[in-house]
């Protein structure tokens, strides 16, 4: 593992800010790509199947290859210099299978599996992908809203309908986020055990905390542009670290 190689990737992830507009060719928009593997006979859980998404862009972003002169760190650097985006498709059979060999890092949580690529623009999607359906990503299951005792949590709204599909995306957006809150060597840490983490459903006296928490800098809110599904600026997931049990930063810090 190269440890100075995941700090830089660190580094990219705490300076990102995003925002600006989008070019007026919607080709050359920059855009990271997800597949979820729904297999039609046995598909995933949900709240493992949006792990695996969150954790598959955790690791792309945190990849030796996307630091110094790695083969991914001029598309990194590019695409978090732009607004921020992500597409979610769906693969099964050969097609999951083809996925594969496009650049990008695999997760796999319990019985499922999500993959996210290097982004680069819309225009030249690997046709592996941009030939794959971006609707039909909804699974069963339903998100606990029991918080965990430790690490990094990605609590989604209690009150915006999305498909898996736009809710992968979201918690993708979150999972780097929440390197913001990680010190270097906690972020280190934690991509060399393969980015664990959980997705809870946040009830609503829950998400009220959490927005103060973002407002005082100790969580981090996923703000969505609006153009899919939702308006712009909602706030669809928030990313807070617990480090002991029960205590997110802001109660640690408050201790001393």
């Amino acid at each position: 593992m190269d440890v100075e190689a995941i700090a830089a990737d660190h580094r990219r992830l705490v300076g990102y800010v995003g925002g600006g507009d989008d070019p007026s060719d919607p080709a050359d928009v920059l855009a990271m790509a997800m597949v979820l593997r729904i297999e039609k006979n046995d598909p995933p859980d949900r709240t493992e199947l949006l792990t695996a998404a969150a954790r598959a862009v955790a690791l792309l972003c945190l990849d030796e290859r996307c630091a110094g002169e790695g083969p991914w760190a001029s598309a990194m650097d590019d695409w978090c210099n732009a607004r921020i985006r992500k597409i979610a498709r769906r693969a099964r059979g050969a097609q999951w299978a083809a996925a594969q060999e496009v650049w990008g890092v695999t997760a796999t949580q319990g019985g499922a599996s999500a993959r996210a690529f290097v982004p680069g623009r819309v225009g030249d999607l690997d046709r592996r992908v941009a030939k794959l359906q971006i609707g039909g990503t909804d699974v069963e299951g339903a998100l606990s809203g029991e918080p965990p005792g430790r690490g990094v949590v990605l609590w989604t709204s209690p009150v915006l309908e999305m498909t898996v599909g736009k809710l992968a995306a979201q918690v993708g957006h979150a999972s780097m986020l929440a390197a913001k809150l990680l010190t270097t060597e906690e972020a280190i840490r934690w991509r060399s055990d393969e980015c664990p983490l959980v997705v809870r459903q946040s009830g609503s006296e829950r998400w009220r905390e959490l927005l103060a928490a973002d407002a005082a800098g100790t969580a981090v809110a996923v703000r969505d542009a609006g153009f899919t599904e939702i308006a712009p600026g909602s706030v669809t997931v928030i990313a807070e670290v617990v480090r002991h049990d029960g205590e997110t930063e802001e109660s640690t810090d408050e201790r001393g």
